[in-house]
C-alpha cells in the first residue's frame, strides 16, 4: 500500500502541472481587456513578490543559511533574469499571436534544448536516442503550428508568435544549466525564492521604465482578477507544490507528470478559449510529450512555471 505522503505527493504534482498549465488560459483571458504583455506581466510578478520574499526568509531562519555572496547574488540576478523575467516576457509577448496549445507544446520543448545546449557548452555529446528524441519533438511541434496555420487568420501571427515561445524556451533552457549548479551549492528553495524575487523587481522596473507607475493599478476589473488568479493559482501555488512533490516523490517522477501540461493545455485551451482541435494538433502534442519523456529519462528536468 502506498503511503499517505506518496498520495499527497501525487496530488501536488498534478495540481501543479494544471496550475502552470492554466497560465496560458488566463493571458489569453486578459488580452481582450486592452491589457499588454509587459503590464499583465507586471501585474503578475508584482502580486507574487511578497510569496517569495516570505519563502526566501522563511527558508533562510529555518536551515540558518550563510549570507549570500556577491557572486551568488550575481548568479541569482543571472538565474532570475534567463528563467524568470526573459523567459516569461517572451511568452507573454508570444501569447499575443497563438493559441495557448501551441503555445504550450513549444515551450514544452525545452529539454530538448538543455540537451544541445549542454552538447554545445559543456561538451556532453549527444546520443542517437537523445538524437530520435529530439526528431520526436520538433516533428511535433511542426505538426502543431502545421494546424495553427491552417485555422489561423494570419501566418505571419503563427511565425512571430511562434518564434517568440521558442525564444522563451531557449531562455528558460539556459536558466536550467546554471539552476543545476546554484541548486546543488545554496539549495533548490533558496534558488527558486531569490531568483523568482529578482524576476519580480525586474519586471516592475521593465514596467515602470516604459510606461507610468499609475497605470499598473487602474486596469479593468477583469484584468486584476485574472492577475490575481495568475499569480495564486499559476505561479506561487505550482512552485511550492512541484517543490513538496519532488521532496515526497523525487524529481524524476514528479517530472514524469509534468509531461501532463501540454494535454491540460489543450483541453482547456478548447473548453474555455474554443481553440479548435484538429488531428495535426493532437499527433503533433503526443509527439512533442513522447520525445520529452524519452529525453528526460536519464536525467530528471525541472517543472515549467
Amino acid at each position: 500500500m502506498n503511503h499517505p505522503g506518496d498520495r499527497l505527493g501525487l496530488l501536488f504534482a498534478v495540481l501543479g502541472a494544471v496550475g502552470f498549465s492554466f497560465k496560458a488560459i488566463l493571458i489569453k483571458l486578459a488580452y481582450p481587456y486592452g491589457v499588454d504583455a509587459v503590464t499583465l506581466l507586471a501585474l503578475r510578478m508584482g502580486l507574487s513578490l511578497p510569496f517569495f520574499l516570505a519563502l526566501g526568509f522563511a527558508d533562510g531562519r529555518r536551515r540558518q543559511h550563510a549570507k549570500l555572496s556577491g557572486r551568488d547574488l550575481a548568479l541569482m540576478a543571472g538565474l532570475g533574469f534567463t528563467g524568470y523575467y526573459m523567459a516569461s516576457y517572451l511568452d507573454f509577448l508570444g501569447l499575443q499571436y497563438i493559441s495557448a496549445a501551441l503555445e504550450r507544446l513549444i515551450l514544452f520543448a525545452y529539454p530538448t534544448l538543455v540537451v544541445v545546449f549542454s552538447a554545445l557548452f559543456l561538451g556532453k555529446p549527444i546520443t542517437r536516442r537523445a538524437l530520435a528524441c529530439i526528431g520526436l519533438c520538433y516533428a511535433g511541434i511542426a505538426l502543431a503550428v502545421a494546424h495553427d496555420l491552417h485555422i489561423a487568420g494570419s501566418a505571419r501571427d503563427v511565425w512571430i508568435g511562434g518564434g517568440l515561445v521558442f525564444g522563451s524556451a531557449v531562455s528558460y533552457a539556459l536558466y536550467l544549466m546554471g539552476n543545476g549548479q546554484a541548486v546543488v551549492r545554496l539549495g533548490a528553495a533558496r534558488v527558486t525564492a531569490w531568483a523568482s524575487a529578482i524576476a519580480c523587481v525586474l519586471c516592475l522596473g521593465h514596467f515602470a521604465a516604459t510606461r507610468p507607475l499609475g497605470l499598473l493599478l487602474v486596469q479593468p476589473a477583469p484584468v486584476m482578477g485574472l492577475a490575481v488568479a495568475m499569480a495564486l493559482f499559476s505561479t506561487v501555488l505550482p512552485v511550492w507544490m512541484v517543490s513538496e512533490a519532488i521532496r515526497r516523490l523525487g524529481a524524476g517522477p514528479v517530472s514524469l507528470i509534468g509531461t501532463l501540461g501540454p494535454v491540460v493545455t489543450l483541453f482547456l485551451g478548447w473548453l474555455i478559449l474554443a481553440e479548435p482541435i484538429g488531428l495535426f494538433q493532437i499527433l503533433g502534442g503526443a509527439l512533442v510529450v513522447s520525445g520529452v519523456v524519452l529525453v528526460g529519462r536519464k536525467g530528471p528536468r525541472s517543472s515549467r512555471a
